[in-house]
């Protein structure tokens, strides 16, 4: 009996075995469940809420560039019932340029080291010092006193590089243009309600409607966007380092971001391609007065046509565009429809023309400037974002800044045409530089 009893034991002891560890990898597999279930929350969670935050970056920049429009359509009439001239209004808007060349890298470095709700609130609060100071401007100094603070007026950069933090490198072109519609809203919302309160109300009120609005845009900087809008998956304890090292007015530490690959070709390719286009722009009040004899209003029109194609391209047609083809595609794409919209400004002779060849000016204008931020703040460490962002950002200040100059001396000397051609003749040299040079770009399409 005794040893029929040890017969059966270790029967007995492996069925139990096996009952253990059925039910041990039971739990094990609900728990391994239960993990998955709270990950996939958990990241369900914060797709949501990085969608949130994105949404309230795109609201930021659709209020800080309606009030920047706002002021820039009441400007003029501002100086000219201060007594300053054509040649000091030359002086005042050069001097906005500068501050905005100068601040760009700055503000972009100053949000890399102090964080992106930091550099939000900075650029809101420097535009509500901005209006405040426009709204007591009863001299001409203290209306040149008001520019200061335009040199941490950053509210787009600041703007991308939320997105840039929100999003991974796939789907960033998309996101950035989408930008657009901020823009276009900006341009058409803004320049009407100038011209409405200015007329209705008085000159000061609008001024008064910016400093509200950016003492409201500084508030909602405060409580929605999150003190580092980077996800906490980066890994930045390499890049750390080398972002935080150094102050933020250091220059060799923005120059530094040039060395990477592709960099310095990618950003010449941005400057150079519509630069010429640029300097017509600039340009365009006297243009339009001149050349197609257009009344104020029919160029406030004209203003709202531009805004409308911004939306459309930059808000629909470059997201799409974005998901079927390289940014290495897009960016030579780009390029040779700026030369073609350099054949037609040569070629053009009435407004209705130049309406033609709006178009396609447009759509270059938005792809170049969305593809190479993108290909940009890709090449860079991710906690060196915000120094490349502000560095892309100086480009239409410097424009702005030689423009006057420049491109005064091509139309007297050379009439509208000249544009033209200038344009026409850059952008065939880079095209086949592009066609011919192997920049190195991460070929990421959003899935």
């Amino acid at each position: 009996m005794l040893s029929v009893n040890y017969a059966w034991q270790p029967a007995v002891n492996h069925s139990m075995s096996a009952m253990n560890t059925k039910a041990s990898s039971g739990v094990e597999e609900g728990a391994s469940g239960m993990r998955s279930k709270t990950l996939d929350e958990s990241s369900h969670s914060g797709e949501v809420k990085r969608g949130q935050v994105i949404l309230v970056a795109y609201l930021i920049a659709t209020l800080d560039l309606t009030f920047l429009f706002m002021q820039m359509g009441v400007m003029p009439y501002l100086a000219k019932s201060l007594g300053l001239d054509s040649v000091g209004f030359g002086y005042l808007q050069t001097t906005f340029g500068v501050l905005q060349l100068m601040g760009g890298p700055i503000f972009g470095r100053f949000a890399d080291q102090f964080g992106t709700r930091a550099a939000l609130i900075l650029s809101c609060a420097s535009g509500s010092a901005f209006f405040l100071l426009m709204s007591i401007s009863t001299s001409i100094p203290i209306l040149f006193l008001s520019r200061l603070p335009a040199v941490f007026m950053h509210g787009l950069p600041g703007a991308q590089k939320v997105i840039t933090d929100m999003t991974t490198p796939s789907q960033r072109a998309d996101a950035l243009g989408k930008l657009g519609l901020c823009f276009g809203i900006g341009i058409i919302i803004g320049s009407a309600l100038g011209g409405v309160l200015s007329t209705k109300f008085g000159i000061f009120v609008p001024m008064y409607v910016g400093l509200v609005g950016n003492l409201i845009n500084t508030m909602i900087a405060m409580v929605w966007i999150p003190s580092q809008a980077k996800p906490k998956s980066d890994n930045r304890v390499t890049e750390h380092s080398t972002s935080q090292s150094g102050s933020v007015f250091s220059i060799r530490e923005i120059l530094r971001l040039m060395k990477f690959p592709g960099v310095m070709e990618v950003f010449i390719v941005k400057v150079f391609a519509g630069l010429p286009i640029g300097l017509f722009l600039i340009m365009f009040s006297i243009i339009s007065m001149d050349f197609f004899g257009l009344e104020a209003v029919e160029s406030g029109y004209l203003m709202s046509y531009f805004g409308v194609l911004q939306m459309v391209v930059q808000g629909l047609v470059v997201g799409k565009l974005t998901n079927h083809c390289t940014e290495r595609t897009l960016l030579r794409l780009s390029v040779f429809v700026f030369a073609g919209v350099g054949l037609g400004m040569a070629l053009m002779r009435t407004v209705w023309h130049y309406c033609i060849v709006a178009v396609p000016l447009v759509f270059a204008f938005s792809t170049l400037g969305t593809i190479t931020d993108s290909i940009l703040t890709k090449a860079v460490p991710s906690s060196d974002t915000g120094t490349m962002l502000g560095i892309c950002a100086s480009v239409q200040p410097l424009t702005r800044t030689v423009g006057p100059t420049i491109g005064g001396v091509l139309y007297k000397q050379f009439g509208v045409s000249s544009f033209g051609y200038l344009q026409l003749i850059v952008n065939i040299g880079l095209f086949v530089y592009l066609l011919k040079s192997e920049i190195p770009l991460r070929e990421l399409k959003s899935q």
